[in-house]
């Protein structure tokens, strides 16, 4: 069995160890394959998901890749920290971090509670940050590293009936640029914000009939897949990347165009 190909060299991050959150599915999930396919070993962090992460480890391990699971709720401060202590007792030294976990809620704001709140930014933004903080923790004193954090296009476009998720997600660009310029240029901090994408956070369990067909209203009439986010990884994560610093790179088919 062979991994995806990425369309990079097999070897491309031969040595480098890798965490990335949220990876049982989705981005995450493309994002721990399409690293292990170019050489680097993977810590495929969940929560409460170890038959999909367990297939997610036998995927990179057949292909002769090596990864290992760890469970972590990444609004805990503890569970991180002993996410990112297990990942470099079992594989070495960390030196790529993707951040992917997240959650999503249609809703009206004023139906919004603040438990809403509190779990949405919680799992988007706060969560980001506790694993940013533990990424760097070991990476400044070593000097060398890069942190990926995914955002998404409506962390700056905003939408209707989804005002903690577009919050959260501002947050995270604004997060990753304060940071890339507090650890530049040893370290390099930068962010993905993806359009609509093929995920089991894009469904009618999470979004309305209406706003979905809204999501594929854009130039390219589609949404796009796991794996196109996941070479937009892969490239941040290489050294192909050594000028980017606070960036965000937008794989979402034209939904945004700004800067």
């Amino acid at each position: 069995m062979n991994l995806p190909s990425t369309g990079f060299a097999p070897d491309l991050l031969a040595g480098r160890v890798a965490v990335v959150t949220g990876a049982a599915s989705g981005i995450g999930r493309a994002t721990a394959i399409a690293l292990a396919a170019v050489g680097a070993q993977v810590a495929v962090s969940h929560w409460r998901a170890q038959e999909a992460a367990a297939e997610v480890v036998a995927a990179i391990a057949a292909a002769g890749g090596h990864a290992i699971a760890v469970e972590a709720d990444v609004t805990s401060e503890a569970q991180v920290e002993a996410l990112y202590a297990h990942a470099e007792a079992e594989l070495g030294e960390v030196g790529i971090a993707v951040h992917a976990a997240g959650v999503i809620q249609e809703k009206s704001f004023l139906d919004t509670t603040a438990a809403d709140w509190d779990f949405v930014v919680g799992t988007d933004l706060k969560a980001v940050f506790l694993c940013c903080r533990a990424a760097l923790v070991r990476m400044a004193p070593r000097g060398r590293g890069t942190v990926i954090n995914i955002a998404s296009e409506l962390g700056f476009l905003g939408r209707a009936q989804y005002a903690p998720y577009c919050a959260a997600k501002a947050g995270v660009i604004g997060l990753t640029r304060s940071l890339a310029r507090e650890f530049a240029p040893a370290l390099r901090v930068n962010a993905i914000a993806p359009g609509p994408i093929a995920t089991p956070m894009l469904s009618l369990e999470h979004m309305s009939a209406e706003v979905l067909a809204r999501e594929i209203a854009i130039p390219a009439a589609r949404a796009g897949r796991p794996e196109e986010v996941a070479a937009t990884a892969v490239f941040l994560a290489s050294d192909l990347a050594s000028f980017f610093h606070g960036q965000v790179l937008g794989p979402n088919g034209g939904a945004w165009m700004g800067g």
